[in-house]
């Protein structure tokens, strides 16, 4: 609060005086030109003045001022006044200026921001290429995958067929062995009927030699119809004997077939290993393409993040009301 010794009235005629002589007014010159007062209570008379002053700039000084301060006041004002409006002039076109280079700066972030949709929407439609392509090389793998399981199931079969066919080969081959044993078995047992007939033939004509003398010719005729016995024995053997063989040729025969069939089977065998080591590669190839699809992908995603990540970091140009 101001003392009440200095007033507001003291303080400006000081400062009248202080400008009427050319000085700029202020607190210890005010004081000098009073001879008293406080500097708190100068102050805020003096801050008023100016207040009042800033308010009234634009009106000019009054009339009732001496004739010579009216005059350099006047002056004072008109100077002041050429110097605000060449400030205000110079403030105007630096503001025009700064004004053009925010619009150029808007346009410019619109271009970009044009730039950069275009962009992001020529990226979306690569994108939705690739998916299209990854989708229809994904049915592709599905239809391969398929037809890998289908010759999968084929190769079992092909494989129960082989055991089937060598399981019937070890079926023939045990009959075969069989017939061959029976055959054996059969010529031994001939063999062995005749040395006992031979044996017995041999008996009978010791024992009976002396006896049998005088039966020669009886012994003769038995011992020739006895011959003609073991030759027709010997001929149903001979015949029974070829009947075996040309079974066990036939045997053969059939065992050939079945081998012919069993290296048939293995020769498609090793076709359809060769048509799966073939889709195996296929698939390889196919997987690697998806590999390179989900790398190519994988790129363009992170463009995208990257794309927006910078049109998130762009700064907007200021608003211009």
């Amino acid at each position: 609060m101001a003392r009440s010794g200095v007033q507001y009235d003291d303080v400006q005629r000081a400062v009248h005086t202080l400008l009427s002589r050319g000085d700029a007014p202020s607190v210890q010159r005010i004081r000098e030109v009073l001879g008293t007062g406080s500097f708190t209570t100068i102050s805020e008379h003096l801050r008023q003045w100016r207040i009042e002053r800033e308010e009234n700039r634009d009106q000019p000084p009054p009339q009732e001022m001496p004739e010579a301060l009216q005059a350099m006041t006047l002056e004072l004002w008109r100077q002041a006044q050429e110097t605000a409006s060449e400030s205000l002039a110079l403030y105007r076109h630096e503001a025009d200026q700064r004004v053009t280079d925010a619009l150029e700066a808007a346009r410019e972030s619109e271009r970009r921001a044009e730039d950069a949709g275009q962009r992001e929407s020529a990226v979306a439609d690569h994108l939705a290429k690739a998916q299209i392509r990854l989708e229809e090389q994904s049915a592709t793998l599905a239809s391969c995958q398929a037809e890998r399981d289908a010759l999968g199931d084929r190769e079992t079969k092909a494989w129960q067929r082989v055991k089937q066919l060598e399981e019937e080969l070890t079926r023939l081959q045990v009959r075969n062995e069989s017939l061959t044993a029976q055959h054996q078995e059969a010529l031994a047992a001939r063999d062995a009927e005749h040395q006992k007939h031979l044996h017995q033939e041999e008996q009978r004509n010791e024992a009976a030699e002396a006896r049998l003398m005088s039966l020669l010719d009886d012994a003769r005729q038995e011992r020739h119809a006895a011959d003609k016995q073991h030759v027709a024995r010997q001929t149903q053997l001979e015949a029974r004997n070829e009947s075996l063989d040309r079974q066990l040729q036939e045997q053969r025969a059939q065992l050939a077939d079945y081998r012919q069939q069993h290296r048939e089977a293995n020769w498609e065998l090793e076709q359809r290993k060769d048509q799966d080591r073939e889709r195996r590669q296929h698939e390889e190839r196919l997987e690697r393409r998806l590999e390179e699809k989900d790398e190519e992908l994988a790129a363009l995603k992170k463009r995208l993040l990257e794309t927006e990540a910078r049109l998130a970091n762009t700064p907007l140009p200021p608003f211009v009301y």
